[in-house]
C-alpha cells in the first residue's frame, strides 16, 4: 500500500498511498486533503446499506436500492445518436427480473458475465410498466469476498477526477496511522457522562462502519466535539473581553431622550435599554447583540446608546451594511439628535474626496458626536477623537474582524450588534457566543399585521389587478424577483418582469432595482420610490434588509418556493410600515407539496421566531439564514438542524468547565485543539 515505507503517518502526503500520483494529489488538495490527517477529517457525506440487499419483487421507483442479482442477458448495446449509446441487460434473483440500463458506459456492462452473481446499487425508475435501475454500480460476489461486498459503505465527497476507490484507498492508509494509545483531548468525565466513544474508535467507525449504529455512535461523539470546542473558544473570547476595562458612562438626562421620541416605546424597548444602562456603567466593555423581528424598534435601542455616549462627552457609530440603510439611519435619527443638542455626520462611500476629507478631519477633532456610515467608517484613515460606543445593525453583513476593527487602540468602546433575523435563542448563544442576547420580543401598538396569501399561477391575472387597485389608491408595490436577468432557469427574473410590469401597467411608474447595477444607479431607484416618483419597485432580495418606506403597502414574491422562510418574512417587513393596511403576495404555491407546506406556513404565522424555527427544521444546515458570522470555524459534522439538544448540552459544559478554568490549564490538549480550530478560521477571532 505504501510506496516509501511501512509505516505511515498523520503528516505523511497523500502521495505516500500507492496509485496516488501527483495528478490525483492535486485534486484531493483541492479538497483540503493534502495529508493523511486531512484524510481522516474528511467524513463520509452518505452511506449505502450493502448488509440486506432488497429483493427485485419489493423495489419502488423513485428509491435508490441495491439488489443481489444473476446477469441473465448479455449487455446489448444501442446507438441512439451522436454521442449517446445506451447498454441494457436483465438481471434476476427468485422473486423478480428487473432491468438494468448504462448510458455512454459500455465498459461497465461489459465486465458483467452472464449466469454471475452481483450487487448492484442504483436508482430505480418507472419505464412503462417495467422498473428499471439505472447506471447502478456493481461487485461480482463470490464465496470468498461475500463479506467485504456485503457492507455497510462510506460515501465520500469527490471532485472531479477522483472516485469513490481514491478516497476509500486514502482512507484506508490514513487510519493505518490511528494509535490506541493516543489520550483523548475530550475530558474523560464527559465522554462518560454522555457516553462517547474515544477518539480513535469514533473515527474509525465514522470511515468504516459495520452498521448504521456505528454511524450514530461516531457522529455523536463528533458532533459533540465538534460543537464543545467551538463553546469552549467562543466562551474563552467572551470571558477575555468580560475582563477588558470598558468606558464608564455616567447616565444621565435620560428622560429627555424618551420625552424627544415622536412616540411611546414599548416595555421590550425599555427592558433592553435598562440592559444596555447597566453594561455601560459596568466598568467592562458592552458587546451585546440586539435581536427583534421586523418592525420591533431596534433603531430605538441604537440612539439611546449613541445618546449615552454623546451625553457622556464621547463619539458614537453606526454602521449599516448598505449606503440606502446609511441614509436612512442618518434621515431618521439626526433630527433627534438634533434636539437633543447633538451633531451628527453621515460618512458614506458616494461623498467626494474632499468631502470626506473634511468630514474625517471633524471627526478627528471631535467636531462631530454621532457618525452614521457603511464600510467607509473602518478605513484606515478614519480616527476618532473619542470612540465611546459603536453600533453595526444587521451584524451578519460583517465579519468579526471588521466588527473589531472598529474597537480601535485604547480602551475599547461599548459594541452593540442589531440583527433583524429572528433566531431561537439556544443557536444565538452559538452563533453570536461571544455577546450577549437581548430579545425584543414585542411590536409597536397599533401595527396592523401584513395580510399573507400563497398562490398559484392561475391567480396571475387577479394578483395583477390587485396591484392596480393598491396603485389607484395611493399605495405603492414591491415585487421581487429571485434572478436579475432571465436565464437558463424558469424563474422570474427583475429585469424581465419589469419590462412586463410596464406593459400590463403603462400608466404607471415602475422601477428595477439589482445588485448589479451601480451603487449611484441603486441609490437613485430606492430614492425615486421613497419619494413615490415610482409606483412598483421590481427588484432581487437587494431590498430585503433596511430598506422603509412606509407608503408601500404591497409585496408580491415570485417563486417564494425559491426563498427561504426566514428570508421571505424579511421581505414581508418591508409593507406595514405605514398606516394603510398592507399584504404580502406569494407565487410558488402550485410548484409541488413542499413548496405547497412551507408557504403555508408562512402565510399563517407572522412571528418571525416561529418562522426561524419552522425554516431550521426544513432547511436543516448550511448558512442559517445568512447570519453565521464570519470569523467562526465551519462545522463539518454538526447539523444545525437535528442537534439543538447536543448544542445546548455542549454550550452548557463548556462554561461550567471554562468557569472553574478559564485558561484550560488542566487541559493542555483540549485548550490546544480549541486555538488551532479558531486559528483555523478565515477571520479568526482568536488573531
Amino acid at each position: 500500500m505504501n510506496k516509501k515505507s511501512d509505516v505511515l503517518c498523520k503528516g505523511d502526503s497523500v502521495l505516500n498511498v500507492s496509485r496516488i500520483g501527483p495528478k490525483k494529489a492535486d485534486l484531493f488538495a483541492k479538497m483540503g486533503i493534502r495529508t493523511l490527517g486531512d484524510a481522516l477529517m474528511t467524513y463520509p457525506r452518505d452511506y449505502e446499506d450493502h448488509t440486506a440487499p432488497q429483493k427485485i419483487a419489493d423495489l419502488q421507483a423513485g428509491e435508490k436500492a441495491c439488489v443481489r442479482a444473476v446477469v441473465g442477458t448479455a449487455p446489448q448495446v444501442r446507438h441512439v445518436r451522436r454521442g449517446m449509446d445506451i447498454t441494457k441487460l436483465t438481471v434476476f434473483d427468485e422473486t423478480g427480473t428487473l432491468q438494468v440500463t448504462y448510458f455512454n458506459n459500455r465498459f461497465a456492462a461489459q465486465t458483467l458475465a452472464e449466469g454471475t452473481e452481483y450487487l448492484f446499487c442504483g436508482r430505480i425508475q418507472q419505464e412503462g410498466r417495467r422498473l428499471v435501475m439505472v447506471s447502478p454500480t456493481s461487485e461480482q460476489i463470490l464465496p470468498q469476498n461475500e463479506a467485504a461486498v456485503l457492507r455497510y459503505l462510506p460515501i465520500y465527497p469527490l471532485t472531479a477526477g477522483l472516485t469513490q476507490k481514491d478516497l476509500v484507498r486514502v482512507t484506508d492508509a490514513a487510519l493505518t496511522t490511528l494509535n490506541g494509545q493516543e489520550n483523548d483531548f475530550l475530558p474523560v468525565f464527559l465522554c462518560d457522562k454522555y457516553q462517547l466513544p474515544e477518539i480513535c474508535d469514533a473515527v474509525r467507525m465514522i470511515h468504516r462502519p459495520l452498521c448504521e449504529s456505528d454511524v450514530q455512535q461516531a457522529r455523536r461523539r463528533m458532533v459533540f466535539e465538534e460543537l464543545f470546542l467551538l463553546c469552549c473558544g467562543l466562551q474563552r473570547l467572551r470571558l477575555s473581553r468580560k475582563a477588558e476595562t470598558g468606558i464608564c458612562f455616567p447616565v444621565r438626562d435620560t428622560a429627555a431622550f424618551w420625552a424627544a421620541l415622536p412616540f411611546r416605546p414599548t416595555n421590550a424597548q425599555k427592558r433592553v435599554a435598562d440592559e444596555i444602562t447597566r453594561d455601560v456603567q459596568s466598568g467592562s466593555a458592552m458587546n451585546r447583540l440586539v435581536q427583534g423581528d421586523v418592525g420591533s424598534g431596534k433603531t430605538v435601542l441604537a440612539a439611546y446608546l449613541c445618546f449615552l455616549a454623546a451625553n457622556a462627552g464621547m463619539q458614537a457609530a453606526i454602521m449599516a451594511p448598505t449606503e440606502v440603510l446609511a441614509r436612512q439611519h442618518y434621515k431618521s435619527l439626526a433630527p433627534l439628535f438634533e434636539i437633543l443638542g447633538f451633531r451628527t455626520e453621515l460618512l458614506v462611500g458616494s461623498l467626494t474626496k474632499k468631502e470626506k476629507q473634511l468630514l474625517k478631519a471633524r471627526i478627528a477633532a471631535g467636531l462631530t458626536d454621532v457618525i452614521i456610515g457603511t464600510h467607509a467608517l473602518i478605513q484606515d484613515d478614519v480616527e476618532f477623537k473619542a470612540l465611546g460606543a459603536v453600533v453595526a445593525d444587521e451584524q451578519h453583513r460583517f465579519g468579526v474582524a471588521q466588527r473589531s476593527k472598529l474597537r480601535g487602540a485604547g480602551t475599547p468602546p461599548h459594541v452593540l450588534v442589531m440583527s433583524a433575523t429572528p433566531i431561537p435563542r439556544t443557536l444565538a448563544l452559538i452563533l453570536y457566543g461571544d455577546l450577549d442576547v437581548s430579545v425584543i420580543d414585542e411590536l409597536p401598538p397599533g401595527r396592523l399585521p401584513v395580510e399573507s396569501y400563497a398562490v398559484g399561477e392561475r391567480m396571475r391575472p387577479r394578483i395583477n389587478a390587485f396591484i392596480e387597485k393598491q396603485l389607484a389608491s395611493g399605495g405603492q408595490a414591491y415585487v421581487v424577483c429571485p434572478t436579475v436577468e432571465e436565464g437558463e432557469l424558469p424563474l422570474k427574473s427583475a429585469e424581465e418582469h419589469g419590462a412586463v410590469l410596464q406593459r400590463l401597467l403603462p400608466h404607471r411608474r415602475v422601477g428595477v432595482l439589482h445588485g448589479r447595477m451601480r451603487p449611484a444607479e441603486k441609490e437613485n431607484v430606492m430614492r425615486a420610490f421613497s419619494a413615490h416618483e415610482l409606483d412598483v419597485l421590481v427588484a432581487t432580495t437587494v431590498i430585503e434588509v433596511g430598506v422603509d418606506v412606509p407608503n408601500a403597502n404591497l409585496m408580491v414574491i415570485e417563486d417564494a418556493d425559491r426563498f427561504g422562510l426566514s428570508q421571505l418574512h424579511q421581505l414581508r417587513g418591508r409593507v406595514g410600515r405605514g398606516s394603510r393596511q398592507s399584504y404580502c403576495v406569494c407565487f410558488g404555491a402550485d410548484k409541488g407539496e413542499l413548496a405547497k407546506q412551507r408557504l403555508k406556513i408562512f402565510t399563517s404565522t407572522t412571528d418571525g421566531f416561529e418562522i426561524a424555527r419552522a425554516d431550521l427544521g426544513l432547511r436543516g444546515p448550511g448558512d442559517f439564514f445568512g447570519t453565521r458570522q464570519h470569523g467562526l470555524p465551519a462545522l463539518h459534522a454538526a447539523n444545525i438542524a437535528s442537534d439543538l439538544t447536543l448544542m445546548q448540552s455542549a454550550r452548557e459544559e463548556a462554561e461550567a468547565l471554562l468557569e472553574q478554568d478559564p485558561e484550560l490549564d488542566a487541559y493542555p490538549k483540549l485548550r490546544a485543539r480549541v486555538e488551532k480550530m479558531f486559528s483555523d478560521a478565515a477571520d479568526t477571532v482568536y488573531n
